[in-house]
Formats: structure tokens, sequence, C-alpha cells
């Protein structure tokens, strides 16, 4: 059974909001990143990187993959932040309104860099991010049973 320590979520979850992937190696307790496969496909991998994956791949049972949200997970965390922390109506509405557009994320990110939420923001997300990895770890002991 995976069990996380506080920390370990931590930096598992802040690792994942830099666009990494993270795999838990079980016997040896042991996090490892490496950029994800989606956002960094021209990225070459290091040697140690190209041996973790071969570990992986050889003893996949050994390895708790840790992914980031899918883009509609982060669009819910988006309007639940709007709709929980965001208190004036006109900046609330902008950023409803970003959120209907292409390229929603980087919209959402402009309007509220520049606000007094801004560091809610980050909170609210790192906060939600260590919940999905806590999710994450449940499934993996789910399908283990």
């Amino acid at each position: 059974m995976l069990s996380l320590t506080e920390k370990e979520v931590d930096h598992i979850s802040t690792q994942l909001l830099k666009g990494m992937v993270c795999f838990y190696q079980l016997d040896k307790k042991k996090v490892h990143q490496m950029p994800d496969d989606e956002d960094y496909f021209n990225y070459d991998l290091t040697e140690e990187e190209e041996d973790i994956l071969d570990e992986i791949e050889d003893n996949p049972n050994n390895f708790a993959e840790f992914t980031k949200m899918e883009p509609a997970q982060e669009h819910q965390v988006m309007q639940d932040f709007i709709d929980r922390k965001v208190k004036e109506r006109n900046l609330a509405e902008e950023l409803v309104s970003a959120l209907t557009k292409p390229k929603s994320m980087t919209a959402f990110k402009f309007l509220i860099d520049e606000s007094k939420y801004k560091n809610d923001w980050v909170e609210y997300r790192k906060m939600k991010y260590q919940d999905w990895v806590k999710e994450q770890v449940d499934s993996f002991n789910y399908s283990e049973d």
C-alpha cells in the first residue's frame, strides 16, 4: 500500500505544477521527476532519466505514476476559485469570460496575475494539486487491492 508524507505530497504537487511527471519508487521510497512528454517532446532525457524509464519499463509494479490534471479539471479548479474567492463582480465576470475563450488558462493567468488575488490563486491551486496527488494515491491503492 502506498502512503506519502505531506512533504512528499508537496514535492510531487510542486513538480506537477512545473509540468513534470513524477514516479514514486515503492521499494526505495523515492520520488523521480522528469518532463512530461506532452509538454517537452523535444526534450533530451539525461542518462539518469533514461535509466529510471528503463527501470519503470522492467518493473512497472514498483512505481506509482503521478500526472498533472487534465485541462477540464484545471478549468474546474479555476471556476471554483472564481466562485469561492473572487469578491469583485467585475473581475469575476472578466475571469469567467476568459474561461470561455481559446487559451483560457493563459487569459485567466494574465488577469489573476494583475489582480490582488495572485497569491490566493497560487495557494489555492497548490492546495488543489496536493488533493489531486492524494486522489492518485487512493486510486493507486484501490487498483492494487
